[in-house]
Formats: C-alpha cells, structure tokens, sequence
C-alpha cells in the first residue's frame, strides 16, 4: 500500500499545483473548491501504478492521472444536481454553495480540462488513450442514466443491476489502469488484463457496499445501517430478495417496501429478517467473490514480475477489507 499512498500524495501535490484562480472566478473557483475538497485518489494513483508495473516514467502518466481524477469529480458535480446531494464530502455541493447554472457549467470546464491533460502527453498513443477514455466517458454516462431509470421501474432485474454498476462505477477503475498500460507501453492484451482486473474489482467492491449498508459496523463504514433498505434502493440484496420470495416472505417484502407506517428501525429489522431467511447476505458475497476472483485471474495473467503485482494484489485485497 506504501506505493499506492505515494502515487496518492504525488497527485495531491500535482492537484495543487494545476488549480489556479482564474478569470470569470464564478466559473473557476467551484473547479478549486471541488478539487480541493479531497478524496482517495485511488483512481489518478492506480493509473500511475499501472504505468510502473509495465516500465513506464511516473512523469509520463502524471497529466493522464490528473486527468482521471479531473473527469470523476466532473461526474460529482453533476451526480449532485441530479440527486438533489446538498453535500459533498462533509462541505456544500457545488449547486448549493453556487447555483445550478454554475454547478452544470463548472463540470462543463472539468470534462473539457480532463481532456486537455490527457491531450498533453501521450503523442505516440494519444489516439488509443483518448478511445479509452471517451468510450469510458458515455459508459459512466450510461451507467447514471440506468441507474436514474431504476428508480421508477418495476422490472429491473440482477443483471440489469451488474450492467447499471459495471458503467456507472467499475468502468473509470478499468480505464484508470487501462491508460496507465498504455502510457507505459505494455502489450494489448496485457492492458486488456489490466482492464478487467480494475472493472471485476470494482463490480465486487460495490457489491461489498451492498452488503455493508445493512451488515456492516457503521463505526467501520461511516455508514448508516441500512440507508439503503430504508429508500429501497435497488441493491443486489433487495433484488435477489425479490427474485427468491414466494408465498409470504414475498408479501412480506412488499409490505415493507410500500408501506407508509413502518418507521426506518422496524422497516431495517424486518427486511433483514426476510434476507436472513432468505439467505441474501451469503448470496450476495458468493458473487461478490466471483467477480473478485475473475479480477485475480486477470491480475495472475499480465505478463509482469510476482512482485509488482503483488501490489495490485493486497490493494484488492485491502479494499474488499474494509470492516478490518
């Protein structure tokens, strides 16, 4: 982890730099403040892992790496206006603390500004890089629409579900470490390995959030227990609760889904019940397993030394560890 938290304070250090005030101030200053506001820099400091795994110069990928982290907090800034957030990592959104007008347009700039870092380097693989990102880019778009359209449907099934998170979330983790090959010249199929690596992990580490939101310590998660059962988000867990209920455990569920007099405690306890009965917890982190273990397999197939990817390896595994 040493290596990933170097990568982390690199890109901290280079966020700083790149973040100037600038002329309109009401367009610029929602960009340092949103960039400023922090975050794990998890997806800059794999791309520039990525890069070294497969020999290439930190400082080849660096305005690649910023880049990633550009176009994600884009993607915030625009999730908050669609989900009505009035916060954003403990401060205001950009919407509340500006405007909307503000908010949509400020994101603009990011989404531009993202591809103005990718376009600075990468002369021999510009083209390839770009392809990546850009097809990224429609998928994440992709992914929040899919997930907009779940809240009032009636039909969504589990795959629906994987497709919806696959897009909206795995996908950038794939494209991170996807550029980071590229840049640092490694094989086609390598940087396809290292791809899937990154999106399997990520599809198990939102199925892992699906699990803790209502079996997690919430001292550990920094989550309320059951947030999501509460606002019946469709989760993996609800999902295959209603996939496997027949008879009254069905009824049941569909009680507590619809109705206007549980209060949040009850509802939490009685919607456990049902999953605990229904075995959904275990469900759950069998295919949240699966999708672990197809990243592990892709991790064991790149064309690298054992021990930078074992690198790879304890990060995966220091992710899906999070109540540890």
């Amino acid at each position: 982890m040493q290596k990933i938290l170097s990568y982390i304070a690199v890109v901290d250090d280079a966020l700083k730099k790149t973040t100037t005030t600038k002329d309109p101030a009401a367009l610029y200053d929602p960009i340092i403040y949103t960039l400023n506001l922090g975050g794990k820099r998890i997806r800059p400091a794999l791309l520039l892992l990525a890069n070294d795994l497969f020999g290439g110069e930190d400082a080849a990928a660096l305005n690649s790496a910023l880049a990633i982290e550009v176009f994600h907090n884009f993607t915030l800034v625009h999730d908050d206006i669609m989900d009505e957030a009035p916060l954003r990592r403990g401060s205001q959104s950009v919407y509340k603390k500006w405007n909307t007008n503000v908010a949509i347009l400020s994101g603009d700039v990011m989404l531009i500004q993202a591809i103005q870092l990718l376009s600075k380097d990468n002369e021999t693989s510009l083209a390839e890089v770009l392809d990546v990102f850009n097809t990224t880019a429609v998928q994440v778009c992709e992914g929040q629409q899919f997930d907009m359209d779940f809240e009032n449907s009636t039909t969504v099934s589990i795959d629906d579900y994987l497709k919806m998170i696959a897009l909206k979330t795995a996908v950038l983790l794939g494209c991170s470490l996807k550029i980071g090959a590229i840049i640092g010249n490694a094989s086609k199929e390598d940087a396809n390995h290292i791809y899937e690596f990154g999106k399997n992990l990520g599809i198990a580490f939102q199925l892992m959030d699906d699990v803790l939101d209502l079996y997690g310590d919430p001292k550990k998660v920094g989550k309320r227990v059951g947030g999501d059962v509460i606002t019946n988000k469709k989760t993996y867990l609800l999902l295959k609760a209603q996939e496997l209920a027949t008879g009254k455990t069905a009824k049941d569920l569909d009680f507590c889904l619809s109705s206007t007099v549980l209060d949040d405690a009850s509802k939490v306890e009685k919607v456990k019940t049902i999953f605990n009965e229904l075995n959904i917890k275990q469900l759950a982190t069998q295919e949240m397993n699966l999708f672990y273990n197809t990243a592990i397999s892709h991790l064991d197939s790149i064309t690298a030394s054992t021990e930078k990817k074992q690198v790879f390896e304890n990060f995966a595994k220091s992710l899906m560890n999070r109540e540890n």
